[in-house]
């Protein structure tokens, strides 16, 4: 029996992995990690630990200890900052003998700065690219850019620290950070018009199936609402953004379509999303693609994608005979 150890789980895409590898496998071992003792994940974990935070100096003998002691086969990351430790660290903990969930470190490390993408596909003039920039007066980014436009930070996720730019006060109190920890782009669309695109790479420049949602935001961010949708231009630009940069595994594509029907890239997550529950339900189950992936060396079979649409809501887990998990 293997056994898969998933961080995280105390958030939606770590209990989403969590329920997407039960139904998929039940006669995997479920480990499930968080920095709170809390975590709604234990809910679904066989065996559950406490993690410290990956900047802790014990992190590194932590996982190590983690590892042995339960004979994890494959670890999924299951929040951001685990995917960049991990592939910080990602020789030392396969020397440790588990296999690991990761993407192709290029495309992470590109992933971790948006300024640093918009460079790469400025360096390939991919039509997906939304124009960037980090300098300029609040009149010449109007200039370039109009009214409204944006300021968005370099380095986050899931549309926080995003800055609406609609007159000169909204800009001022972040101009010195424009460049090191702002930049400057237009609005392209409208919120109805936001797409997200899981697929599930190869390496090599082509992948083993995708989905496509059209999706409304949450206010933090997560996706609320989701349609699955088909559309060759889309479908032809995300072929055409694999094959420069050749994702390994569960990848997530963002866009938006503009005013002029172009489609434009927004980022790029080389990872499992939060969304990956709703693809479950319409035959996209990334989990189980890894388990047969990165666990059993096999290429995964496509999916076969149901239509139909989502809706995410709140739901309770309650236990009556203790005050825990």
């Amino acid at each position: 029996m293997s056994t898969v150890l998933v961080t995280g789980v105390g958030a939606i895409m770590g209990y989403g992995l969590l329920k997407s590898i039960r139904a998929a496998a039940p006669h995997i071992r479920l480990v499930g990690t968080d920095i709170y003792d809390d975590a709604a994940g234990r809910a679904w974990c066989d065996s559950f630990v406490q993690a410290p935070l990956t900047s802790s100096p014990d992190y590194s003998s932590w996982l190590a200890q983690v590892i042995e002691t339960h004979s994890v086969n494959l670890l999924i990351p299951g929040i951001e900052q685990d995917l960049h430790w991990l592939s910080d660290h990602r020789e030392q903990v396969q020397a440790l003998g588990c296999r690991i969930v990761l993407n192709n470190r290029e495309l992470i490390d590109l992933s971790r700065d948006k300024w640093l993408m918009d460079q790469a596909l400025a360096a390939i003039a991919d039509p997906c690219r939304i124009p960037s920039l980090l300098n300029g007066s609040f009149e010449e980014l109007v200039a370039q850019l109009g009214l409204p436009f944006l300021l968005k930070p370099r380095r986050s996720y899931a549309s926080k620290g995003l800055v609406w730019v609609r007159q000169r006060e909204d800009f001022e109190p972040h101009a010195d950070a424009l460049g090191t920890e702002l930049m400057a782009q237009p609005i392209i669309g409208s919120a109805d018009q936001e797409y997200t695109v899981a697929v599930f790479g190869d390496g090599k420049g082509s992948s083993f199936g995708a989905i496509t949602l059209q999706r409304k935001l949450a206010a933090d961010g997560s996706t609320a609402k989701a349609w699955v949708r088909e559309d060759d231009s889309l479908d032809q630009a995300v072929a055409r953004l694999c094959r420069h940069f050749k994702p390994v595994g569960p990848t997530n594509l963002q866009f938006r379509r503009a005013a002029d029907g172009q489609w434009k890239l927004l980022e790029i997550n080389p990872r499992i999303s939060s969304t990956s529950s709703m693809r479950r339900a319409f035959g996209f189950n990334e989990a189980a693609m890894c388990l047969t992936f990165f666990l059993d060396n096999r290429a995964p079979e496509r999916p076969v994608i149901r239509p139909g649409f989502a809706v995410r809501y709140i739901e309770d887990y309650v236990v009556y005979d203790r005050d825990h998990f």
